[in-house]
């Protein structure tokens, strides 16, 4: 009997828990149980009758007491309490109070928060702060540097530190190494504790490999094999003896896409107007470092044009002229590219004639059982257009008027798709900005059109020292300080002095294009050069005369039209040809047999008076021309005053074709010139036109500098007895009164990967000569018999002479009579070579890179054509640097 009251007693109990679970449930478990254990015990009912259902208890909400913060170290609490929005005198309950803690978890100020007394109503908000970053730290990053991936994350120094930051960081620097090819790179984030809740973050950085494209697998074609497909391809397969220099066969999924578009344009032109790419999967290799594309493809039939036809409700642009401008014939394989291209010369048709937004739509009629495509190329209506305005942007430094004036077109102007090339070309030329700029055209109203230009600009000026080696001069070091902007206003203003084995020179120049804002050139300079001359004796270089000069100009030129532009300008010398007395004179007197009369004859000061013109016509498209061609003529008249009179003509002229989309570029140069002299020579064998004003060009690559041309041969010979031997040669280049010279040369388009390195490879032709020099003097000078009577003999001192002929040896000298010594002196021939208007012919390969080092040209060239005397060079290459 006496375990009934237990029993009743256990049951109220667990009946008195129940009720404090369902009423205080939302408190924090320690608090339900505290509630649990205070409750007082229901009256038991009677085991005979059966309980009532209880009524669903309502949710309690208490009344906030107070609020403190215990662990901020940084906040204030009042800060603290505000991101939780608890306030004393507010009701709250479970759900207010999860509230909050979500509220302070969302600032991401706090790494951990907690609510206490929620039983009490004197709640105490306990939070932990999360740390302040000190500084980033990037260990392992060598293709990517700090200065690629620190700008890309979102976390940075005196920032709080958060994890959820710091994984979207981690992905973004994943991401930026994905999109340099390496899939397989690693980050591993670190942090170091520093006093004052303070962190360095670190980002350990494994990189791994670049991911390869190993292997391109195409599926379903059977016109095409996989490797001409590939070859249409911006993505390429690694390998290869150059795979070193290439860069996209790296993995790119934004590559894949652009693939997908390359095989349907070149399938298009091939005539396969259904082709599709069905699928393209790049699947990682199972080592996990490389890719497999494969690709899945349609091409179905192939088709031919069929109809052409016409539809223009232009009244100045007639069906037959639209078909005669698309030049698409009835029968020709179909080609997208041919239709692209015929709209484009429409479109430039109608912009000739004022349409700038002629709508020409070509109609496509696929005839599926006959597998032809029918054209019908449709002109909309569309109104007479008129320039609105002309609108300039992004030129920070350069003043508006400098590209306006620039423009062929003005506000009112009908427009002329042909202006607006010109215009653009004419803006590329100036050089001041980006390579590829556009002038876009923006359709304000039916019949009006803006000209907008955002144009990017370069530096353009520069103070600049450069030193560098080259094959000829050895060390070579330069200061300049340009500015071809120079105030923004298009005007050039230079100074520079240049230093190097053979040559120094001083100067300073300031051009003004448009003086008193009109289409006038007006320019000047002063300058002082230097220049040594060299010879070679066997392979060795040696200085022979030095030219000075100092002098001045100035020049003004003005349109002709819109192509063509006329200049003059007016030029004072001061030369001095000077030969060093020590190594050249005797007894003060210049020596022919150690100079040659052709060098002593040029020593002396001149004054040159020169006035000349030059016109220019010139459509090239801009620095670096890829279509378009330059012609040059230009006269100088030495003898407005001065010491020399002659009437030198050049004329050049260069074309340059781009070869479609390819990249090629074809460009062929000629030029040439001649100086006739208006005054008689002082000597006979004394040509009038002096060393320092011919022609020394054309530089001919598979010749030396100075290689071909007019020049003296001295050779130096000995006797043994009964033979002669030369001992050694000394070759002077002395220059020519006329020249040729022509280049064709093709310009080759590499990879990516090249042209990022600024390699610009290119093979060429070259051809030219050097000639029209009168013969100076030239002496051979026999060898020499000297028998010496030593003064102790019978006439004290007194010696003879034997002179031989040429081709007499030693032998020839005869015998020493008694207390005679003798000594011979071997003789030398000068020979007169090179002064022949015959072509010289080399081929070559050569490469522009913009190297490290600074601008480098290498040439491998190899001359095919050459007469006796010149100088051949199979290899030359010219490098500098800035620093």
């Amino acid at each position: 009997m006496s375990s009934h009251p237990n029993k009743a007693l256990v049951r109220r109990t667990q009946a008195a828990l129940l009720l404090g679970t369902i009423i205080g449930g939302w408190a924090s478990p320690a608090l339900a149980q505290q509630a649990a254990t205070t409750a007082q015990p229901a009256p038991a009912a009677p085991t005979t009758t059966t309980a009532a259902p209880a009524a669903a208890a309502p949710v309690q909400q208490r009344i906030i007491r107070s609020v403190a913060v215990r662990g901020a170290q940084r906040l204030e609490p009042e800060t603290v309490r505000s991101y939780a929005g608890l306030n004393p005198g507010e009701a709250y309950d479970a759900e207010k109070l999860d509230t909050a803690i979500k509220a302070l978890y969302d600032t991401e100020l706090f790494r951990d928060a907690q609510i206490e007394g929620a039983d009490t109503g004197n709640l105490v908000i306990v939070v932990q702060e999360n740390p302040v970053i000190n500084r980033i730290v990037l260990e392992g990053n060598k293709r990517l540097k700090e200065d690629k991936i620190l700008p890309e994350i979102r976390l940075a120094p005196r920032q709080i530190f958060t994890r959820s930051k710091v994984r979207s960081d981690v992905e973004r620097i994943i991401e930026l190494y994905k999109r340099q090819g390496r899939f397989g790179a690693r980050v591993e984030p670190k942090t170091v504790n520093l006093d004052q809740n303070r962190v360095d973050l670190v980002f350990e950085i494994t990189e791994g490999d670049l991911s390869k494209v190993r292997a391109i697998n195409i599926i379903g074609n059977e016109q095409f094999p996989d490797s001409r497909l590939r070859k249409e391809m911006y993505t390429r397969q690694a390998g290869g003896a150059l795979g070193f220099l290439k860069s996209n066969d790296t993995y790119d999924p934004d590559r894949l896409a652009a693939d997908q578009q390359k095989l349907r344009a070149f399938y298009l032109t091939e005539g396969y107007a259904d082709f599709r790419v069905v699928s393209a999967l790049a699947e990682l290799t199972p080592d996990r470092r490389d890719f497999v594309i494969t690709y899945v493809v349609e091409e179905g039939p192939r088709y031919k044009f069929g109809d052409i036809t016409a539809e223009s409700e232009l009244r100045d642009l007639k069906n037959d002229v639209i078909l005669k401008i698309a030049g698409i014939k009835k029968g020709d394989w179909f080609n997208a590219k041919a239709i692209e291209d015929a709209v484009t010369r429409l479109n430039e048709s109608a912009g000739l004639l004022g349409y700038a937004f002629t709508e020409i739509d070509p109609a496509y009629d696929r005839q599926a059982d006959t597998k032809t495509m029918n054209i019908a190329f449709r002109v909309g209506e569309t109104p007479r257009t008129y320039v609105d305005k002309v609108n300039i942007s992004g030129n920070t430094g350069t003043r508006d008027k400098v590209i306006r004036r620039e423009f062929r077109l003005n506000e009112g102007d009908a427009f002329n798709t042909i202006k607006v090339k010109r215009s653009q070309d004419r803006i590329q030329s100036l050089g001041y900005f980006q390579e590829k700029l556009e002038i876009k055209q923006d359709q304000v109203a039916p019949d009006r059109v803006a000209l907008n230009v955002d144009v990017e600009e370069k530096p353009t000026g520069q103070l600049q020292v450069s030193a560098g080696y080259s094959s000829l001069e050895r060390f070579i070091l330069a200061l300049s300080v340009e500015q071809n902007n120079f105030r923004g206003m298009g005007q050039s203003l230079s100074a520079g002095i240049n230093y190097s084995r053979y040559s120094k020179s001083i100067q300073l120049g300031f051009t003004e294009p448009y003086f008193l804002d009109k289409s006038i050139l007006l320019g000047g300079q002063l300058y002082r050069r230097d220049f040594n001359s060299f010879n070679y004796i066997g392979n060795t270089r040696n200085t022979t005369y030095s030219q000075n000069q100092t002098g001045g100009g100035f020049s003004l030129g003005f349109p002709v039209n819109e192509y063509v532009n006329f200049g003059l300008r007016y030029t004072l010398n001061l030369d001095d040809i000077t030969l060093d007395k020590a190594t050249f004179y005797t007894n003060g007197v210049c020596d022919p047999q150690k100079a040659g009369q052709y060098l002593c004859d040029e020593i002396g000061k001149r004054t040159t008076s020169l006035l000349g013109y030059s016109l220019v016509f010139d459509n090239t498209n801009g620095v670096r021309a890829t279509r378009g061609q330059r012609l040059v003529l230009s006269q100088d008249f030495a003898g407005l005053g001065g010491d020399v009179r002659y009437i030198r003509t050049r004329g050049e002229g260069a074309k340059f074709w781009g070869i479609g989309r390819s990249g090629f570029i074809l460009s062929a140069r000629a030029e040439g010139g001649i100086i006739q002299p208006l005054q008689k020579a002082k000597r006979v064998g004394v040509d009038p036109i002096r060393i320092s004003d011919r022609f020394f060009t054309p530089q001919l690559r598979g010749f030396d500098l100075r290689g071909i041309g007019p020049r003296i041969r001295r050779t130096n010979y000995t006797g043994d007895g009964s033979t002669l031997e030369s001992t050694g040669q000394i070759t002077d280049a002395l220059g020519g009164r006329a020249y040729y010279f022509g280049r064709v040369e093709l310009e080759i388009p590499l990879g990516a990967g090249a042209r990022g390195l600024g390699l610009r490879p290119s093979v060429y032709v070259d051809a030219g000569s050097l000639f029209k020099l009168k013969r100076p003097n030239t002496i051979d000078i026999p060898g020499v018999c000297s028998f010496v009577i030593p003064a102790a003999g019978t006439v004290p001192g007194s010696s003879r002479q034997v002179i031989l002929n040429p081709g007499q040896t030693q032998a020839n000298c005869g015998t020493a009579q008694t207390g005679e010594t003798l000594t011979f002196s071997p003789l030398y021939r000068e020979d007169f070579l090179g002064n022949s208007a015959s072509p010289r012919l080399s081929i070559g390969v050569g490469v522009n890179w913009n190297s490290p080092f600074g601008p480098l040209r290498i040439d491998l060239a190899k001359a095919l054509l050459k007469q006796d005397g010149d100088d051949t060079k199979l290899f030359q290459f010219n490098v500098g640097t800035q620093f």
